[in-house]
């Protein structure tokens, strides 16, 4: 077993755990010890099980409501891919484009008659 050395709040602690899972007990450590931080800042100093305590609650108040927002997007998605909205896309018509085409090598031909009257 690998052993994880992290501080949360003012207290440092060991806590073993399977090989290959150092650094996920290492985030969630840093998580909770970011909420014990934020409750250390404004509290001041509190007995360690208190401290726990809160930044437990605080942790899993965040859940929470992290997962009500994902399980509010996932109705949307269900809902979008039930039921897409059309979507149209423009096309352009032959006709447009050929005429479009025929615009163009007019110009082209304007131009070169400018060009040639103007070597003249």
């Amino acid at each position: 077993m690998a052993e994880v050395d992290f501080s949360i709040g003012h207290k440092a602690y060991t806590l073993a755990c399977q090989e290959g899972e150092e650094r996920l007990l290492k985030r969630a450590a840093g998580l909770l010890d970011a909420e014990a931080q934020v409750i250390l800042e404004q509290a001041g100093r509190m007995p360690e099980p208190r401290l726990l305590l809160l930044s437990g609650l605080m942790l899993a108040d965040r859940t929470s409501g992290l997962e009500d927002r994902v399980a509010t997007l996932e109705r949307e998605l269900a809902r979008l891919k039930s039921n897409p909205q059309r979507v149209e896309v423009p096309v352009v018509p032959e006709s447009l484009s050929e005429a479009m085409a025929e615009l163009a090598a007019r110009a082209e031909a304007l131009a070169q008659k400018a060009e040639d009257q103007s070597a003249d």
